[in-house]
């Protein structure tokens, strides 16, 4: 609804309702936009349009043609964003899945097929189980027990919308539904944090997956949080092909055989010693020595990353809306002007995406 979106954007751009009648220069009263986000009036064309200028959205996101809501948006880190964060983030989340919809509809894809790996959600008791349930979406995705080379590829392939943006400091992602009017499925969203390491995007994003299939009913949050850990870990580095590449038992460990195996699971050097910890292949004591010695400042500072700081979010980044995007170019169903739109690309640089160098 344009209520919702109005006071959305509003918080977004941190203004109360007299910091944006003064921003829009008297066009409007406070009091005014407070019964349009009451939806107790309906803004003009020329105050939706002043509006949308002074709030830095498009007009379509403020007029709201698709009925597009989120629901379930949770940051897990309540704490420690405000207001504004999170009506930042929404607010993008919504114009980026509007755009994602616009270009799926053009080429009629079903938008609602997330190829699920469990029937319902699945219920656990205690933590451990997750590990039962990594084993199971493997199977059922029949990804066998092999690193998986590209996490967020993986999730596009199987109907999950992939989003990396900017977020607060302290959230390394979330998951999301997209509600999109009257007896329509609802979406899965993930959103990954841009400012992290790509170690640590692959982790959340499987993070972000467990939280999709846990029925969490049985489990304190703070046990929801760690069955979601631990589903990550055993996802990325299954316990077969870890006991094969390590050995079932290790008393110590080197710095080199870390770092090889670090890179073979595309994981950050702490969660793989916790991993290892967590199936028994090290001892707690030999956990904690390495991050006394080795591993002291691993916590906070990477070693050898897999992306350096001046390409963040570059790799392993969601292609499947541009793809998408040009797929519709190039058979002649948008023009140049609307990809450059969907894109939020300029019109050259689409231009030269769709002819190639020349």
């Amino acid at each position: 609804m344009i209520s919702q979106r109005i006071k959305l954007a509003r918080k977004k751009a941190g203004l109360s309702l007299r910091g944006l009648a003064d921003a829009l220069d008297g066009k409007v009263s406070a009091q005014a936009i407070g019964k349009y986000e009451r939806d107790e009036m309906t803004p003009s064309s020329g105050v939706l349009i002043a509006l949308s200028k002074t709030l830095g959205v498009s007009l379509s996101y403020l007029m709201d043609t698709q009925g597009i809501e989120l629901t379930g948006v949770d940051f897990r880190a309540k704490a420690n964003t405000s207001a504004r964060d999170r009506a930042n983030v929404e607010t993008e989340v919504i114009e980026w899945i509007e755009r994602y919809l616009q270009i799926e509809r053009v080429l009629e894809l079903n938008s609602a097929e997330w190829e699920i790996p469990v029937q319902k959600l699945h219920e656990i008791q205690a933590i451990a189980e997750a590990e039962a349930l990594a084993d199971l979406v493997r199977d059922q995705w029949q990804l066998g027990r092999d690193p998986i080379p590209n996490m967020t590829e993986l999730l596009e392939e199987k109907g999950l919308k992939v989003l990396i943006k900017e977020l607060p400091s302290k959230v390394s992602g979330f998951t999301c539904l997209v509600k999109r009017g009257v007896n329509q499925t609802e979406l899965p969203v993930v959103v990954v944090n841009r400012q992290f390491s790509l170690e640590r995007r692959r982790m959340t994003l499987a993070h972000e997956l467990a939280h999709r299939i846990i029925d969490p009913s049985a489990l304190s949050e703070k046990e929801e949080e760690k069955a979601a850990n631990h589903f990550a870990g055993a996802f990325l580095m299954p316990r077969e092909h870890l006991e094969q590449e390590v050995g079932k038992h290790r008393n110590r460990l080197g710095y080199k055989e870390i770092m090889d195996l670090k890179r073979l699971y595309r994981v950050s050097g702490a969660a793989l010693l916790v991993r290892l910890r967590d199936i028994g292949i090290i001892s707690d004591a030999l956990l904690i020595y390495s991050f006394q010695t080795v591993a002291k400042n691993w916590r906070t500072e990477e070693p050898e990353p897999l992306e350096s700081s001046e390409c963040r979010g570059e790799r392993e980044k969601p292609r499947r809306f541009e793809r998408i995007c040009y797929r519709a170019l190039a058979e002649g169903f948008i023009s140049l002007a609307k990809a450059a739109e969907l894109l939020r690309c300029p019109l050259q640089d689409v231009e030269a995406g769709l002819k190639g160098p020349q």
